[in-house]
């Protein structure tokens, strides 16, 4: 096998391992994309040196169209920035019908031709239409500039006509008499000159599918030799051979070549999609670095506006409170909201519903039934204290005396005073404040003169043992009390019922 598919061949066997290698290769940000894909090239070349009859792509008149073709591996960096690897095997030529040898005086009408020369290089890309337009305009299209450096292996045959003489001839680089700037390549039996080359150039992409690009490239080779056409300006004489072999150099420019390809990208990894419409799914499947901005894939956090919030506040904001749950027009220690008698006289005892009620007859009836010790039970509410105070109020001290006296006549009852709360204030606070409470019923009851002061217990719960639910003006209202329990003396645990809460 030649030398020159065998080169070939392991190219491609290079280029079809990266598909496998590329699946697992993903950008390093919050959701995982595709960078790496592989672009085939297509095109015509021309030269730009001494023997050229024009400027610019005008061919002289005895050079011929000439192409090439090429492969690059990219791997995308960023949505700007990105790297190249890339190949181009390509035939150049170029002509000139006056050409002067300033060491001979005679004039020449010459041709050169590369057959085959090969480059490879290493490029750096950036995409100027996201530098200059975003990411919201030309979403399809890619303008990318791209730099880089390489090595070209080139070979020239020169034919030529000696019009002052009336001579033509020939002769070709590919010999060991070549002037080898950094070493030779032996190919088919033919010696190649390597040269160093600065590709520069411009490349317009268009994104046909999640998997295909379609676009124009140009590149201009900056090659670091005159030799390419093996002319150095005036100082080479083709008839006597003269200024072709030396290292010398004309004061003419260095060689060039151009070279403008249709270009194919197809992209690697796995998953892929494309937005549609400018719009990103980081669900549906893998983005390509190449035409993605990262940060479209992540979701725009919800940023409320000034009239959002009002309207957050308005919906969760709770119902205005009732003025009269603060006002008691009757001094009886229950709201006005509560009170189904708001005009008791002053001293009343009432109920937990701001009821009048006859204490007198309650005890009396008590001791005149005179109950055995397993009924000796009775029950009195609505122990007044201020608003977050231990002090017990006038109209409750009546009430406490009169339970003195009881208890002195039934001496075969204790009492049990139990302080609860509403659910308005914290759990801890709660309890406190119910303890402090029956710690303040127990002292007075002591101080008004109970016969044996070890029958008095006392429990608090705070807010722990309602009788009412919590969520109602009614319910909060039942459950503000302390209670008096008189209990037989055998009773050794209170029977007072767990209750519920909410």
């Amino acid at each position: 096998m030649k030398k020159k598919n065998l080169y070939v061949a392991l190219i491609c066997l290079s280029l079809l391992s990266l598909n496998t290698f590329a699946q697992n290769r993903t950008y390093d940000g919050p959701n995982k994309m595709n960078t790496w894909s592989i672009t085939g090239y297509g095109g015509i070349t021309k030269f730009f040196g001494d023997l050229t009859q024009y400027d610019g792509f005008k061919r002289g008149d005895n050079e011929k169209l000439t192409g090439g073709w090429g492969l690059s591996v990219n791997k995308q960096l960023s949505p700007i920035f990105g790297l190249q690897i890339v190949g181009y095997n390509g035939r150049l030529q170029g002509s000139k019908d006056s050409h002067v040898s300033s060491l001979t005086g005679d004039v020449y009408s010459a041709t050169f031709n590369s057959p085959s020369f090969v480059q490879v290089s290493l490029d750096g890309t950036a995409n100027i239409s996201r530098l200059l337009f975003g990411y919201k305009k030309l979403r399809r299209w890619k303008v990318d500039a791209h730099l880089g450096a390489g090595i070209i292996y080139y070979h020239t045959d020169v034919d030529y006509v000696n019009i002052t003489k009336g001579l033509s001839g020939s002769f070709s680089t590919n010999t060991d008499n070549s002037s080898k700037t950094a070493g030779e390549w032996e190919r088919n039996g033919s010696t190649y000159t390597r040269e160093w080359v600065v590709p520069t150039g411009l490349a317009v992409h268009y994104e046909l599918s999640s998997r295909f690009d379609l676009g124009i490239d140009y590149t201009h080779n900056f090659v670091n030799t005159e030799k390419l056409d093996a002319t150095v300006g005036g100082l080479s004489d083709y008839t006597s051979q003269q200024g072709i072999w030396t290292f010398a150099r004309g004061e003419s420019r260095n060689d060039s070549y151009g070279m403008l390809n249709l270009a194919l990208t197809y992209k690697l990894g796995k998953n892929a999609v494309r937005a549609k419409g400018g719009k990103y799914d980081a669900a549906s499947g893998r983005y390509h670095l190449r035409w993605t901005n990262p940060q479209s894939l992540i979701p725009v956090p919800y940023n409320p506006t000034m009239s959002d919030a009002d309207s957050i506040a308005k919906a969760v904001m709770p119902d205005p409170v009732d003025p009269r749950l603060y006002t008691d027009s009757d001094g009886d220690s229950v709201a006005d909201l509560f009170d189904k008698e708001p005009n008791t006289p002053s001293g009343s005892v009432v109920s937990g519903g701001g009821v009048a009620m006859d204490l007198d007859k309650i005890i009396r009836d008590a001791i005149k039934n005179n109950l055995p010790k397993d009924e000796c039970e009775a029950l009195f509410s609505n122990i007044e204290f201020d608003t977050d105070k231990a002090i017990i109020r006038d109209p409750s001290k009546e009430t406490l005396s009169k339970v003195v006296e009881l208890l002195n006549m039934r001496t075969n009852c204790r009492i049990v005073l139990v302080g609860h709360t509403d659910a308005r204030a914290s759990d801890s606070y709660n309890v406190g404040l119910s303890r402090r409470r029956v710690d303040a019923a127990k002292r007075f009851l002591i101080r008004a003169g109970i016969t044996d002061p070890s029958r008095i217990l006392t429990e608090y719960y705070g807010e722990y043992r309602p009788i009412a639910e919590n969520t109602t003006v009614e319910g909060l209202q039942s459950n503000r009390r302390v209670e008096i329990k008189i209990l037989p003396n055998n009773t050794l645990r209170s029977t007072y019922p767990a209750g519920f809460r909410r």
